[in-house]
């Protein structure tokens, strides 16, 4: 893995140890940044069930300001601070919290992200988190499996497009 664009770019990021943690690959992170380029510059970042991180350092290397990175495994936050220090991104740009996508959003009611990243284990509930998500104002990006079907809408959020690439998709919804 390896950051594809911007300030950091052609840095490797350490992978996760396990097979159960699923990384988005290289190809789709790119395209996902291709679609979000005009969007991504000076803003909140938010990586739920980030994993590597490697989404979240790439909004960073993009031009994003800051990014927040949610994941409920103590490896995974020990792997992202691994990779944030690899990249020498100042500790003022981020931040790092171990616990699940659904404490981390019951605990910060005011939303201050622009972007959010949502990419959980594909056998995990989607509809939970996404409900807690469903009052958001803002872009939510959601990696799924092709066969997930997520619902059109989920509260005021809308999905505006889908992208299937591989055995993954990326839902897009707006606020």
């Amino acid at each position: 893995m390896r950051v594809i664009a911007g300030a950091y770019k052609g840095r490797n990021l350490k992978s996760p140890p396990s097979l159960a943690v699923r990384p988005t690959s290289d190809r789709l992170r790119e395209t996902l940044f291709n679609i979000i380029a005009p969007r991504i510059e000076d803003v909140r970042f938010l990586d739920l069930c980030a994993g590597s991180g490697a989404v979240g350092i790439e909004a960073l290397s993009r031009g994003a300001r800051h990014a927040t990175f949610v994941d409920r495994s103590r490896r995974s936050c020990q792997l992202i601070e691994s990779n944030v220090q690899l990249c020498r991104i100042p500790e003022e740009q981020f931040e790092i919290y171990q616990m699940t996508a659904e404490d981390f959003l019951r605990q910060s009611k005011d939303c201050p992200w622009e972007i959010v990243f949502f990419d959980p284990p594909y056998q995990e509930d989607y509809l939970r988190t996404l409900n807690l998500l469903g009052e958001y104002e803002g872009l939510v990006i959601v990696e799924h499996h092709h066969k997930n079907q997520l619902p059109e809408t989920i509260g005021k959020l809308v999905r505006t497009r889908m992208l299937k690439q591989g055995d993954s998709s990326l839902s897009f919804y707006e606020g």
